[in-house]
């Protein structure tokens, strides 16, 4: 990804914005990234165009998956050297709760890391941090043979 490089190149590798908007999917969603200390928070705003039922009103289960997997990918890119986006090898989700009309919130942890495979986990919240509405676990490559 010659993004990745560029950032690189400008001395702002850790610019996690500017890769985000870099990706279709998180354009689409209007995915923004905040940044608090080292610790990085995905922000996926409430649109009507996301809701899958609209009996609840809840967000679609795609749209939680999709966070939840861009934040672990950001996640691995601000804790890694990666040269190129990981690619995904699993990733699973475990869904707890509906996603209601409001602003949703990400942040991911790398579990584990090795020169070809990295572990993350990551977790969606919307009002209160303590009361997720999914996780996701998922394993990377890192560097693509």
């Amino acid at each position: 990804m010659k993004i990745l490089q560029q950032l690189r190149e400008e001395g702002r590798s850790d610019d996690m914005q500017a890769l985000a908007e870099h990706i279709p999917y998180a354009r689409f969603l209007g995915v923004r990234v905040d940044r608090k200390s080292d610790e990085m928070i995905t922000v996926m705003p409430f649109k009507d165009s996301l809701v899958g039922n609209t009996n609840l009103p809840a967000i679609h289960g795609g749209a939680i998956g999709a966070l939840l997997e861009l934040t672990s990918v950001l996640q691995l890119l601000l804790d890694t050297s990666c040269e190129k986006l990981p690619k995904t090898v699993d990733f699973a989700i475990d869904y707890l709760r509906s996603g209601r009309p409001l602003e949703t919130y990400g942040r991911a942890i790398v579990t584990r890391q090795g020169r070809r495979v990295a572990n993350v986990r990551a977790e969606l919240w919307q009002d209160d941090p303590s009361k997720l509405i999914a996780l996701g676990h998922g394993h990377f490559l890192l560097a693509p043979v």
